[in-house]
């Protein structure tokens, strides 16, 4: 399975909250819902369509996990909505009981084995893996090699600081821009993979 992140990104990199005002206010972050005013259907919309089509399983954070749970089964009867709630999902967590996993198809993934359980995924056939948000979860992934497609909705907004994906080792790590589209609200979505290092 290949690994794609798919992400609503800031010009300067920040991830936190693209949803709405209560999504995640760690740190003091004050902007939930940034992304909105530059959601368009067929740009931005057709991106994110394309990416869950192509799954075949979703891979979770616990907070976006939550996020997620908490909205996705009460839209069921919208197509996209049903590809959400019926693909095979996976939340990387050392809190959550799985008493709590109330969406369907969803296996938890204790956090001291996230490494290890995700390159067995990796290795597993099957469509992509796709992880939204999460942006812990996708630093892990970057940090340990194990992302084969980033794909980056780049909104024209500064947020100031908040959540990143991007990993602060010092490692340099060099991709390939492999596709490029802009919305009519100036979004660029770019689909960028790794290139190998050698």
């Amino acid at each position: 399975m290949r690994i794609v992140i798919s992400e609503f990104i800031s010009l300067d990199g920040v991830v936190q909250a693209p949803g709405g005002p209560g999504e995640d206010t760690e740190g003091g972050f004050s902007h939930g819902g940034w992304s909105h005013p530059f959601f368009d259907p067929e740009v931005v919309g057709g991106a994110f369509d394309e990416v869950v089509s192509a799954a075949g399983a979703l891979l979770f954070g616990r907070r976006t996990w939550q996020s997620m749970a908490a909205a996705w089964p009460e839209r069921a009867g919208d197509p996209f909505a049903d590809r959400m709630n019926s693909l095979p999902k996976y939340v990387v967590s050392q809190t959550l009981g799985d008493d709590k996993l109330t969406w369907d198809n969803t296996t938890r993934i204790p956090g001291d084995e996230a490494v290890a359980r995700i390159r067995e995924l990796h290795g597993a056939d099957g469509g992509d893996l796709v992880v939204m948000g999460s942006p812990t979860l996708v630093r892990t992934l970057l940090r340990e090699g194990l992302v084969d497609e980033l794909r980056l909705m780049i909104m024209p907004v500064l947020l100031g600081g908040g959540k990143t994906i991007f990993p602060d080792d010092g490692g340099l790590r060099t991709l390939e821009l492999v596709a490029t589209v802009t919305s009519s609200t100036g979004v660029q979505v770019c689909t960028y993979r790794p290139v190998p290092a050698g």
